[in-house]
């Protein structure tokens, strides 16, 4: 089971490379061109790629996102040794 957690993982990880840096470094981008540099223009434009409105998927890619993250999270928990029963009750049984 942790093998197929793994391969899940993996390949959601590098499908959801792109997407997700794209989200951060857009949105550090409009941050610091809005407050900073006070250029709206930039800062509209980053907002734009940042939501995905550049594209008219400004409905679907946050909720892909947030998808593809949840699913990175439940493969990399399920990999921990959170929800594995101890040892010691493993074997009683």
């Amino acid at each position: 089971m942790n093998r197929l957690f793994r391969k899940y993982h993996r390949t959601l990880a590098i499908i959801l490379s792109l997407p997700i840096l794209l989200t951060i470094i857009t949105g550090i981008g409009y941050t610091i061109f809005d407050e900073w540099f006070e250029l709206e223009k930039m800062a509209r434009f980053m907002l734009q790629i940042h939501t995905m409105k550049i594209l008219h998927l400004e409905t679907i890619y946050p909720v892909l996102n947030g998808l593809g993250l949840i699913g990175l999270l439940i493969t990399g928990l399920s990999m921990t040794s959170l929800f594995r029963k101890p040892l010691s009750s493993r074997k009683a049984k």
